[in-house]
């Protein structure tokens, strides 16, 4: 496609591969968002020629992303340009062959899905912003047809006059929507869910909630088995907050959200930053770092008989001490007043805790 000698910054998910970012979803400084999914057996592109002397842009399908992101700042932008575009099936390289892909474009007004097919490129509107993998976007669309009746409320008894159902448990909204983990599926199921959930106000709340949204079509492994012993798994998820340039990822291994910034860096670099992915969680330990200080304290404390244990229902260390070893205590002839007094600070801080 040419170079670009100035153009929007962006943000995404890359492979890099010989210093070029083989983008699987990104965003730009303006706010405008896409992303490739598989679209394996129906995506076909057009071939390269090199003697072409027309206006029309001959775009690689691996640079298809940056392209679009480097150049426009809105969807309608987006579509001027696909307007005059020729989308080719020229490889990266050898080892990295052409992938098979249909996209989804968004500002924070619209959405399209494009898709190169034999019979050429077609740009939809998407009125429900999702996208999965196949069939072609208008058959997914026409699927959500066979669920109109679905909704998030109870379901009421319209089967037959003739007989009384009940709805014999809560938690039955969308009753009907699919579960199973075909793409066709998955789209039903992530429309429904995006399009009936409710967020809170703040950002960090819209982001748990977006989380929650994909969450609700993860592939977990083996529970597709696409070749003997390989199976599908949702790699990663990510979320942007495209008015702040804040990019937000999870990985399959690790659900804890992992932040980037972009206007944290020099936008006007010439150079490509990268951030390894932190694919490894952490378990965050609620008690464990009091494990050393729970031993000692009870060793020293042995010949009084107190003891800290561990309450699992308020979540906070609490000390207990028999009541009758403290009259002992208390009434001994010749207490040891340090003890005493560190004694009934304890008993002060069992006391806080409970209460």
């Amino acid at each position: 496609a040419g170079k670009i000698k100035s153009h929007y910054a962006l943000i995404g998910m890359a492979f890099v591969a010989e210093g070029y970012p083989l983008y699987y979803d990104a965003v730009n400084e303006k706010g405008l968002g896409m992303a490739g999914l598989n679209f394996v057996g129906n995506a076909a592109y057009e071939e390269a020629l090199p003697e072409d002397e027309t206006e029309v842009s001959q775009v690689a399908q691996f640079e298809f992303i940056p392209w679009i992101l480097t150049q426009c700042a809105t969807v309608a932008e987006a579509r001027e340009k696909l307007a005059a575009m020729r989308l080719t099936g020229t490889a990266f390289s050898e080892q990295l062959p052409t992938a098979q892909l249909h996209w989804i474009i968004a500002d924070k007004d619209s959405c399209i899905v494009v898709e190169s097919m034999k019979d050429g490129l077609h740009v939809y509107d998407n009125p429900v912003g999702v996208l999965t993998n196949n069939p072609p976007f208008p058959s997914q669309m026409f699927a959500l047809n066979n669920y109109a009746g679905v909704s998030r409320k109870q379901p009421e008894s319209t089967f037959a006059g003739v007989l009384q159902l009940d709805a014999y448990s809560r938690g039955m909204g969308g009753m009907g929507i699919p579960g199973d983990l075909s793409s066709q599926s998955r789209f039903v199921k992530v429309a429904f869910t995006k399009l009936n959930s409710i967020s809170g106000e703040e950002e960090d709340e819209s982001v748990s909630q977006f989380f929650h949204i994909l969450g609700s079509v993860d592939q977990q492994r083996g529970c597709c088995e696409v070749t003997e012993g390989k199976y599908e798994i949702t790699i990663y998820t990510s979320c942007c907050n495209t008015a702040k340039g804040i990019y937000y990822y999870t990985t399959y291994d690790n659900h804890q959200i992992t932040a980037v910034d972009m206007h944290a860096e020099n936008l006007d670099s010439d150079q490509l930053i990268c951030y390894p992915l932190l694919s490894k969680g952490e378990v965050r330990w609620q008690n464990k770092q009091y494990e050393n200080a729970r031993r000692k304290h009870n060793a020293e404390q042995q010949e009084d008989n107190i003891e800290i244990v561990w309450n699992a229902d308020v979540r906070l260390i609490i000390v207990q001490a028999p009541p009758a070893q403290f009259v002992q205590q208390k009434r001994g002839a010749s207490p040891d007043s340090s003890k005493v007094r560190y004694f009934k600070k304890l008993l002060l801080c069992s006391s806080a805790c409970r209460l």
